[in-house]
């Protein structure tokens, strides 16, 4: 039973260190090309910025003609 435990308690750490494994700034900026932006600053701007995403797709559009 002890050896259950220990085996237990091993996957446990081993999980929760990749739980709380934040990703480095590459991958970061990576994910972001996927959803349309240039970086990970951008795509956090937009997400917490002042400004709607209505006024960026307007702007795209509007320039378009």
């Amino acid at each position: 039973m002890e050896k259950k435990h220990l085996a237990l308690k091993k996957l446990l750490t081993a999980v929760e260190k990749e739980l709380l494994h934040k990703p480095d700034r590459k991958t970061l900026d990576r994910l972001s090309l996927l959803v349309g932006f240039q970086d990970w600053d951008s795509f956090q701007n937009a997400l917490h910025g002042d400004v709607s995403a209505d006024e960026n797709y307007n702007k795209k559009s509007s320039t378009r003609g």
